[in-house]
């Protein structure tokens, strides 16, 4: 049973995954009248349903008591405003980063897009070393040296290149790739600091994400 949840879970995971890029591409590139919605906006909406989530989820917890939810949040957050205080540099570059998604997909087309963002892997496993003092196998490494090979494929020009120049410019697709690789830096290096935060308290994930979420809808607005 944990192994079909496992690839069901996984399963989802690359659905969603998928049908987010193509959604977000598709809608930043839909020519139409009017202007186009700000990405900002689109940021802001996530954000706010991250954080309704992460509420009904302390919610639950809490025996689904409306007086237990309030002080949670109440000695979590604002009790410790230096515990908080600590997801503020993440939560900026969190923002940043989602901000640039939308910048490199309205320059760079879906497939280029996805592959290339996955070097967010690699510069995840460098932050892991050099913060969290991890230890990187063999097989890790050449996993890495094999995904950077492949980026570089991907970023090789090709004659398809010339199908696409009327819709994208050697411009734009610059734009998009510096874009997608500032996201992929942010990605690693606040995904790693917001581990190494877990690992040194006891608060639970969804109230670190009430924090995170807070500090992130700031900058947003």
């Amino acid at each position: 049973m944990s192994a079909n949840l496992k690839y069901l879970s996984l399963g989802i995971l690359v659905f969603q995954t998928t049908s987010l890029v193509l959604t977000m591409r598709y809608s930043r590139t839909l020519k139409e009248e009017g202007p186009r919605y700000l990405s900002s906006t689109a940021v802001v909406v996530a954000e706010l349903l991250k954080i309704m989530a992460c509420i009904l989820l302390v919610y639950k917890d809490s025996k689904c008591s409306l007086r237990a939810l309030n002080r949670i949040l109440h000695d979590e957050i604002l009790n410790k405003p230096m515990e908080t205080l600590k997801l503020a540099i993440p939560s900026g570059i969190y923002t940043l980063q989602n901000n640039l998604l939308y910048v490199a997909l309205s320059n760079l087309d879906a497939a280029t897009y996805q592959v290339t963002y996955q070097l967010k892997i690699l510069t995840t496993a460098l932050f892991s070393v050099s913060m969290l003092s991890k230890k990187l196998g063999v097989y890790q490494w050449l996993s890495l040296v094999i995904l950077m090979t492949g980026v570089a494929f991907v970023q090789w020009p090709s004659d398809s290149q010339e199908l696409n120049s009327k819709e994208l410019s050697a411009g734009s697709q610059f734009v998009g790739l510096m874009a997608v690789l500032t996201a992929c830096f942010s990605s690693g290096f606040a995904g790693v600091y917001f581990e190494k935060i877990l690992k040194e308290t006891k608060q639970s994930v969804w109230i670190r994400n009430i924090q995170l979420v807070s500090f992130s809808l700031e900058p947003s607005l």
